[in-house]
């Protein structure tokens, strides 16, 4: 056994400063661990197929982390993915994976979005009873290999996060069951459709219970029962129960785990796994968050109102969500010196900044840690999911390289480059900087 998550980020911590991956020339990187994903996929294929023999396709949404080469390893370690767009899905391609382990979800699909997935034999999920008709229109018109299936909302209520609750009365998402006469619309609308062969429901992400999660794929089950007894025969042998298992931000600590959820499931809804119907996941934020970690150089050091404060590298850009919500995504700040190594001394309450203009740019307000200094080094762990890779260019600041690493047994780390930092060439070119006459023609004059 190799050393403990907290101890290989130590570790990692104080060898990109040794190996000078951190740096005051690359004051802010992002780290991936990568045995801790391969053990969080393991999990999760271990705690399903301890609750059933049916077949399982574990699709990771790839919104979670939309790197090819995060996506490879997964694939590597049995999983597909859940694309929800054209650009997920050409990193999904990028990345080798192949259509039979591909889903495609997404509430405003286009024509040419579903023609391409028919096309590749990719499985869809429709949103709605529209693109129902318009998968008629395409159906009919060419042969496809792809399953189809139908997104419900079971509306059986919102977590704690009400942006991320995604089976409440009112949702964006899927048909909404409990509607006036919506339920009887969705068995006819397979009955009419002998091609339709799966069923899909979500109920949510982080803030979500599990209960609350069991019980919409309770009801998406009972859907699935009903319709099948109305046609006679098994049509729909595939279930999509999505993802939204929620990750821990408090501590290292993983909880609540696949194997408790799988076995929620299993007391709740068994006949869901009693190998009558084929299964699919889309879990996101769970595979990839406790394994990765910002890291960020301190600039300067402030006292403002009688709080100190320190002046990082990494903010908006990164923590997003933490800077716009703290409430909701509250992050852990971890201290380290100027070399890499944990910070000791007094707990001393501080704010934690980040580089960006406006003042709200804080990744922790009144945060008790040992004092930061200029040159110290924060981390900030749990970002691997909707975290570093989805940048915010707020001030145009540059996303920040990503290297995997792993810890061998004597405690040397090796890196691998995911990503590399993005170059102010780069920002340019993305800003039309090869146009910067576009907007002065010849009537510029007017206006000089």
């Amino acid at each position: 056994m190799g050393p403990m998550a907290s101890s290989r980020r130590d570790l990692a911590v104080r060898a990109t400063v040794d190996q000078g991956l951190l740096s005051a020339a690359e004051p802010v990187v992002a780290l991936l661990d990568t045995v801790g994903v391969l053990a969080s996929a393991t999990a999760l294929t271990s705690a399903f197929a301890a609750v059933t023999d049916a077949p399982v396709l574990h699709a990771f949404a790839v919104k979670a982390c939309p790197l090819v080469p995060v996506l490879r390893l997964l694939h590597e370690a049995g999983l597909g993915v859940e694309v929800a767009s054209p650009g997920e899905l050409a990193l999904a391609r990028a990345a080798g994976i192949p259509p039979s382990h591909t889903v495609l979800d997404s509430p405003a699909k286009t024509p040419a979005e579903l023609r391409q997935a028919l096309a590749l034999g990719i499985a869809v999920n429709a949103d709605n009873l529209q693109e129902l008709a318009r998968l008629d229109a395409l159906v009919a018109s060419a042969p496809t290999a792809s399953p189809l299936g139908l997104r419900v909302n079971p509306q059986v209520g919102a977590g704690s996060i009400g942006a991320l609750s995604t089976a409440t009365a009112t949702s964006k998402f899927g048909v909404a069951l409990r509607d006036e006469g919506a339920r009887k619309a969705v068995v006819q609308a397979y009955l009419e459709r002998p091609w339709l062969t799966r069923l899909h429901t979500h109920t949510g992400s982080q803030g979500i219970p599990l209960s609350l999660m069991a019980e919409g794929v309770g009801e998406a089950y009972a859907l699935a029962e009903e319709i099948n007894r109305e046609a006679g025969r098994q049509q729909i042998d595939t279930l999509d129960i999505g993802g939204g298992l929620p990750v821990n931000f408090t501590s290292d600590e993983e909880t609540p785990t696949y194997a408790e959820y799988a076995g929620l499931l299993a007391s709740t809804v068994p006949g869901l796994l009693d190998g009558r119907y084929r299964l699919v996941t889309e879990f996101g934020r769970s595979l990839l968050a406790k394994h990765g970690t910002v890291l960020a150089r301190v600039e300067y050091t402030k006292t403002s109102g009688g709080r100190p404060i320190a002046v990082t590298h990494a903010g908006v850009q990164l923590a997003t969500r933490t800077v716009y919500a703290p409430e909701s995504w509250p992050l852990r700040v971890l201290a380290y010196d100027a070399e890499g190594r944990p910070r000791t001394g007094d707990p001393t309450v501080q704010d934690v900044a980040g580089p960006a203009c406006f003042a709200g740019d804080l990744l922790a307000t009144g945060r008790e840690l040992p004092l930061l200094r200029p040159g110290d080094v924060v981390a900030v762990p749990d970002t691997g999911a909707y975290g570093f890779a989805h940048h915010y260019a707020y001030n145009s600041l540059p996303r920040p390289a990503v290297h995997g690493f792993t810890v061998d047994g004597d405690g040397a780390v090796t890196f691998t480059a995911v990503r590399r930092a993005q170059t102010l060439d780069e920002i340019v070119a993305e800003a039309g900087g090869a146009r910067a006459d576009a907007l002065v023609g010849p009537r510029s004059g007017a206006f000089r």
